[in-house]
């Protein structure tokens, strides 16, 4: 009984002389390191979120664009500009409120609207595509002016 505790304490010091092992980074030996990329993948659906915005909101029963959405969507033509190898899909979205028919053409003015803007801004019309969900995918959750507020928009995301 004596052997077998020695022996399992034995292999309890071994491993954890293992786990305190300091990892080799290659920084001692003068090794280079390859640098790892920091943000997303330049002209990635990831960039456009992160660096510009995917997204733009409207008003109730309006698909007016706001001058939020006009900054954001001018924002959105120079990063087009900057990737020519990109196409867009612009979904036009509501809130839960009025009827499937009502809501889906007002997700399709709304995402007209902007594709309006983007191609006036010298973006290629044939690079962007629309569609309506009306009130089909609701970005935020609830019954209360804050939820619908959020899910009157028009989200840009690359094809």
């Amino acid at each position: 009984m004596r052997l077998k505790f020695i022996a399992a304490l034995g292999m309890v010091a071994l491993l954890s002389a293992c786990a305190h092992e300091k990892a080799d980074t290659g920084a001692s030996s003068g090794a280079a390191t390859a640098t790892q990329p920091s943000g997303p993948v330049p002209g990635s659906e990831a960039d456009l979120v992160a660096n510009v915005g995917d997204r733009i909101f409207y008003d109730l029963n309006k698909s007016g664009l706001t001058s939020d959405a006009q900054t954001t969507l001018q924002k959105q033509a120079a990063w087009l500009a900057q990737y020519p190898q990109v196409n867009v899909e612009i979904a036009g979205n509501c809130d839960d409120r009025g009827t499937e028919e009502y809501n889906i053409a007002l997700g399709q003015r709304r995402a007209n609207a902007a594709r309006d803007f983007l191609v006036a801004k010298g973006v290629a019309s044939s690079r962007i595509s629309t569609i309506s969900y009306g009130k089909d995918r609701p970005s935020a959750v609830g019954d209360d002016e804050s939820a619908w507020a959020q899910n009157r928009n028009a989200i840009t995301s690359v094809k």
